[in-house]
């Protein structure tokens, strides 16, 4: 009974299927990828990226503007007598001389004794008005919003043109007055020197080269009186200015090194930003006990154009350098085995230049082999070789000859690492011109750029013939 009993439990035992282990090629080959994916994804975020910069030409000009300060030969005329002038020179008109400049009027009654009837209207001529024309459009044209305090300069050029010419009617009734009266009461004053009228003072009038300091440019601190028609003068007060030479300087503070480029090319063309006018000017330096240097650019002409201002606006035109322009950071400096020339050859298969270095078989015996290297620059009479094959110590052989060259010298070049090869490949560079970011290196040079070739932005990111991937 009982055994009948186990019987029929075996027979209802179910037992587990298992399912065989079937691959799918599909699903591996997914895996395969997903993982080299992760693996590149890795490799690009944990190093160092190459990022390559296509070779172009250009041009660098560099910031050359200046607020300059200008020097003339002036002159300070002084009244011999106390009174009211009167003026009868335009402030920027050259008087020759026994020009009648000013006029002193000891009582102030001339201005009563004319009355509107007998000086009539006192319409400007055509003349008149094309001056006054010439005055205005000159101070529209070279006005700027950040610099309003010229309005004031061209308020006061605007008066004097208008009160030089009204004074001329007053002139004519001058006589009048003197005779009316048992004595002269009204002073006339004419020119002892030819030159340009000026009717403002500053205390710069006696300023040199080697007077200037930089306190001399914080116009903060600079005043300039201006001297007005009709005003009470004492014995002795300033009544006029006088330029009385053409040539003339503009100082202007600068480093060091462009004061020594400036000096060896001894004239420079310069533009002056209120006309836009440009000239030639002679160049002298001069660096003072503190420290500071300052150019002088002397010129023989212009300079009524601009008497009536201490400080002038410039632009120095120098050359602008053009070559291919490639940013600062792709420059590199590296070291060369520096070898005479006649240790050079060609040879091989591919007959490319090379040396004959001297080395020595496992059984100490000498022997001499070709091997290929390359050069990076040439003089007169040495090569630049690559130190990638060759060691300090190496014997080189020359050609036809039994006479040996220890390689020893070194010696440094600048340049870049181009890539159109796929790898990275030092190229010398003659750097022309060079800003913060950018240089301008010459084309076409034999072992150097040439325009669309491409280097490694970022220099320190690759080593020679280094592999790159973009």
């Amino acid at each position: 009974m009982a055994a009948n009993r186990n019987n029929a439990n075996n027979r209802n035992k179910i037992a587990k299927y298992r399912h065989p282990l079937n691959l799918n090629i599909g699903v591996i080959i997914f895996a395969v990828i997903f993982i080299y994916i992760i693996i590149c994804v890795f490799m690009y975020f944990s190093t160092e990226q190459i990022v390559g910069y296509e070779v172009k030409e250009g041009a660098l000009s560099s910031n050359n503007i200046y607020k300059g300060i200008a020097i003339r030969k002036e002159k300070i005329i002084t009244c011999n007598n106390a009174g009211y002038t009167n003026y009868y020179a335009r402030e920027g008109e050259r008087i020759a001389v026994g020009n009648l400049v000013y006029t002193i009027d000891e009582t102030g009654r001339l201005s009563d004794y004319i009355k509107p009837s007998e000086t009539g209207e006192n319409s400007l001529s055509d003349k008149d008005l094309s001056e006054l024309k010439t005055e205005i459009e000159a101070f529209s044209n070279g006005f700027g919003r950040s610099n309003f305090s010229e309005i004031y300069n061209f308020k006061y050029n605007v008066q004097g043109t208008v009160i030089k010419l009204a004074n001329y009617n007053v002139l004519e009734n001058a006589n009048a007055l003197n005779s009316s009266a048992n004595t002269a009461l009204i002073d006339y004053y004419y020119a002892n020197d030819s030159g340009i009228v000026i009717y403002s003072i500053d205390d710069y009038e006696n300023l040199s080269l080697q007077d200037m300091t930089m306190d001399y440019f914080d116009q903060s601190n600079y005043t300039k009186n201006y001297l007005i028609n009709n005003e009470l003068v004492a014995a002795g007060d300033p009544v006029y200015k006088l330029s009385t030479d053409e040539d003339w300087s503009i100082v202007i503070p600068v480093d060091a090194e462009l004061a020594e480029e400036l000096v060896e090319k001894e004239y420079v063309e310069v533009r002056f930003l209120k006309n836009q006018y440009t000239s030639w000017g002679e160049v002298e330096a001069f660096t003072n006990e503190a420290g500071d240097t300052f150019v002088s650019l002397t010129f023989t002409n212009s300079m009524i154009t601009f008497c009536t201002e201490r400080f002038i606006d410039i632009e120095l035109l120098l050359e602008d350098e053009t070559g291919l322009k490639i940013p600062n950071s792709a420059i590199v400096e590296k070291e060369f085995f520096i070898v005479p020339k006649e240790y050079v050859t060609k040879g091989g298969n591919s007959g490319k230049y090379g040396v004959l270095l001297e080395t020595y078989d496992e059984e100490g015996n000498t022997t001499t082999s070709f091997v290929e290297t390359t050069i990076y620059e040439e003089t007169d009479k040495e090569y630049y070789l690559d130190d990638t094959v060759l060691r300090s110590g190496n014997y080189l052989i020359k050609p036809e000859s039994s006479e040996k060259y220890a390689v020893s010298r070194v010696g440094s070049l600048i340049g870049v690492y181009n890539i159109n090869k796929g790898y990275a490949d030092f190229k010398q560079i003659i750097i022309l011109y060079q800003n913060d970011e950018y240089s301008i290196v010459k084309s076409n040079t034999m072992y150097g750029l040439n325009v669309y070739d491409y280097i490694v932005l970022d220099a320190s990111t690759v080593d020679d013939n280094d592999f790159v991937y973009e």
